[in-house]
C-alpha cells in the first residue's frame, strides 16, 4: 500500500492557511486519520446544525462529506488547492443523533484528472450510517 502524501498535521496546516473561512477552531472540524486512498474526519455537534424536526441539517452533512473527500484526496495526491468537486450525490439514510458526526472517505478511483470516492457518515457511537455519499473531484493539470 502506498504511503499517504500528507499527514494529519500537514493537512491541518494546509487547510488552515488555504481555507481559513471554513477550517478554523470554531468550525468543529477535525481530521482524525488519513491514509493513501482515504481519511476520517469529524464534525463536532453544534446546536446551530439542527433544523426543524430536530435533525442535523442536510447542508451540514453535505459539507462534511465534501470536506472528507477533499481530505482523502489530498492525503493521496498532496497539496493541490485547486482540486474541486465536480459532483456530489448524497443519500440520507436515517436521522442522525444529536452528537458528533464522523465521515470516512474511501477513494474508488484515483486518476490523473479525476478522483471518484465514497463517504460514509455516522453519528458517533452508532454503527448504522446516517448518509452515504458519492463524489467526483477534478484534479488540475500540474
Amino acid at each position: 500500500m502506498a504511503q499517504s502524501a500528507m499527514s494529519v498535521e500537514q493537512l491541518d496546516r494546509f487547510l488552515r492557511a488555504e481555507f481559513p473561512q471554513v477550517f478554523h477552531d470554531a468550525s468543529g472540524l477535525t481530521i482524525e486519520e488519513v491514509w493513501h486512498g482515504g481519511g476520517r474526519v469529524r464534525q463536532s455537534y453544534q446546536a446551530e446544525f439542527i433544523r426543524p424536526g430536530g435533525t442535523i441539517s442536510g447542508p451540514t452533512m453535505m459539507a462534511l462529506a465534501d470536506f472528507a473527500m477533499y481530505v482523502g484526496l489530498l492525503a493521496s495526491i498532496g497539496p493541490v488547492p485547486l482540486a474541486v468537486t465536480t459532483n456530489l450525490n448524497i443519500n440520507f439514510l436515517r436521522k442522525p443523533a444529536a452528537r458528533d458526526l464522523i465521515a470516512e472517505c474511501r477513494l474508488l478511483k484515483l486518476g490523473k484528472r479525476l478522483a471518484v470516492g465514497e463517504v460514509t457518515i455516522l453519528s458517533e457511537g452508532i454503527d448504522e450510517p446516517v448518509a452515504h455519499v458519492t463524489s467526483t473531484y477534478s484534479i488540475p493539470v500540474k
